[in-house]
């Protein structure tokens, strides 16, 4: 029999047809990760994800948690460096990242599965002290700060800046907070809310070590992402995607932001 014969006729069978097709598409999706846990990978970036009292937690950390509850589904969370995990997410089927910003040179390795949490960047430098950046451009006459392969270097690598020359890179973002205060480099480029948080881990007002410079929309009009990479299937990402569409429909999102901002 024709499938399209068992669900009525016209606009409405169309529909309801295409319901079918795709409740079976994702269906496949969530069937070919029963096997085990979804790998998850993240890194140390306070407050959206870190590791305390060994377990990873943060605001996209627990939005994830709540994606995968949602769809029924068991993750297994590892932390590492974060050029590690955006290498090994970038080329293995199924491996799921976050936060992770999207940029228009990303997009070409991965499958976005949608915001998870909100994001401002700045180049931060130090109270009272003058600065006279008024553009990238001009930025590029100091050195700045970054973490090796975060979105903040990349963005800065594509717009010129040079990699042991105006920019120092290093492996945890903790380290250009205190090189800043101790003038070892003379920038920093970092969202606002983690760059706030790890001067009150170091027990300090971050209005009195940290001034906002320069303000880089390219990285603050969306957020941070939860993605896969693009050997990754489509139906994988598509089943992600209605994970987080419900989460947001149903109030566990705003709620999660709510605790956390």
């Amino acid at each position: 029999m024709d499938l399209s014969q068992l669900f009525g006729s016209n606009g409405l069978r169309r529909r309801r047809l295409a319901c079918a097709v795709a409740l079976l598409w994702l269906g496949g999706a969530a069937g070919a990760m029963a096997d085990g846990p979804v790998r998850i990978l993240t890194e140390e970036f306070p407050p959206y994800n870190y590791t305390a009292q060994g377990k990873i937690t943060g605001l996209a950390t627990e939005v994830v948690e709540a994606v995968l509850k949602e769809l029924g589904l068991q993750g297994h969370i590892q932390s590492m460096p974060w050029a590690r995990a955006y290498e090994t997410a970038r080329n293995t089927p199924g491996v799921l990242i976050y936060s992770i910003g999207r940029t228009p040179e990303r997009d070409k390795y991965f499958k976005w599965v949608g915001v998870i949490a909100p994001t401002v960047y700045y180049l931060y430098g130090q109270p009272g002290k003058a600065y006279r950046v008024d553009s990238l451009e001009a930025a590029k006459t100091y050195q700045i700060g970054t973490v090796n392969e975060d979105v903040g270097e990349q963005f800065l690598v594509g717009q010129g800046f040079v990699k042991g020359h105006n920019l120092q890179s290093s492996v945890k973002y903790g380290h250009n907070y205190e090189k800043l205060k101790a003038g070892r480099i003379d920038l920093w480029i970092m969202s606002e809310l983690t760059a706030n948080y790890l001067a009150r881990q170091a027990g300090d007002d971050p209005a009195r070590t940290l001034a906002k410079v320069y303000r880089i929309p390219e990285l603050s009009s969306d957020g941070y992402y939860m993605a896969f990479g693009m050997h990754t299937p489509d139906a994988t990402v598509a089943l992600f995607r209605t994970g987080l569409e419900a989460i947001k429909r149903n109030g566990t999102f705003d709620r999660l932001q709510r605790k956390w901002l």
